[in-house]
């Protein structure tokens, strides 16, 4: 629940910052404007942005005659989870990671590497495909994609003010800002919107591994595939991913980059593998049993899904 309230704050937060932006530009009429942006690019995001991902990698569609053991496996864990059947794609990608997209759980549609399906046993790969399908159950596509549209749009509003700023010429009749309130509203507001963009993404992560335990009943298969991953993304070994559909993938195909906690697309992996086995505190998701009552975790698992079934 306190990661499902903190997305709801966050996107309240980057809502008011992009109408704020449109006021500092144009006063009402720029809030309007700045709206009126916002819900086109929600609505072009919301029907094909899935479409576009998978085509920018690669991704080639996977029937059961192809991989019977893969299409079995999620056929299963989505049975599991509630959900329909997703579409399932294999990018031509010999370092391991896996992403979902799709607009709802009827359309949904999980993704692997080729490293992936050769790395991980079947408890880890299980692990991996449980935790796309609760992006998917989660609703996490529909999230994400509104949150990367108001982000874009509010870096796009600001460049506008900027430029407004220095050759409009516009007046303050409308109750915009002025030009230093334009000129400091355009540099911080892009800024928070990616602060606030990166902990949606980290809360969605840490809800899809809580999600995944609950699925399979057996969280040490997410957390050991968890840790295989890690290790082949610190040697380098990472998809060649575009930074804005990083926030996608299991782990952070860009983690091999230097990056500020604040502005990480993904929760430290050191941290999702401590609360997927109860070895650490959790504030956000997931069990908070200590290391030894892992094996009471996960027959409390199993007990709540054989309830669902």
């Amino acid at each position: 629940m306190g990661n499902h309230i903190k997305t709801v704050f966050l996107l309240t937060a980057m809502t008011g910052l992009f109408l704020v932006l449109g006021y500092a530009l144009g006063g009402q009429s720029g809030m309007v404007i700045a709206l009126i942006i916002a819900l086109a690019m929600n609505f072009f995001s919301y029907w094909q942005s899935h479409t576009i991902v998978l085509k920018m990698y690669r991704a080639q569609p996977v029937e059961r005659s192809q991989a019977p053991g893969l299409h079995d496996t999620v056929a299963r864990l989505a049975q599991r989870a509630g959900l329909p059947m997703p579409k399932l794609y294999v990018i031509p990608e010999q370092a391991p990671n896996a992403f979902a997209t799709g607009r709802d759980p009827e359309h949904g549609v999980v993704a692997v590497t080729e490293g992936l399906l050769r790395l991980m046993d079947q408890e880890e790969l299980e692990g991996v495909l449980a935790h796309e399908l609760g992006h998917i159950k989660n609703r996490d596509i529909l999230i994400s994609t509104i949150v990367a549209t108001l982000a874009g749009a509010i870096m796009f509003v600001a460049s506008m003010a900027r430029f407004t700023a220095f050759f409009g010429g516009r007046d303050n009749e409308e109750g915009g800002l002025g030009f230093v309130g334009v000129m400091v509203m355009s540099i911080l507001a892009p800024m928070a919107a990616m602060v606030v963009q990166m902990a949606v993404s980290r809360s969605r992560e840490y809800l899809a591994d809580a999600t995944a335990a609950q699925v399979t009943g057996r969280p040490q298969g997410l957390a050991s595939a968890l840790n295989k991953l890690g290790e082949y993304t610190r040697r380098g070994a990472a998809v060649n991913a575009n930074p804005s559909t990083a926030h996608m993938f299991i782990v952070n195909p860009l983690s091999g980059r230097q990056f500020a906690s604040l502005f990480s697309t993904h929760p430290p992996l050191e941290e999702r593998i401590k609360r997927l086995t109860g070895a650490g505190p959790s504030n956000d998701a997931g069990p908070r049993e200590s290391q030894g009552r892992k094996s009471t975790m996960t027959e409390q698992s199993r007990k709540f899904w054989d309830s669902l079934s």
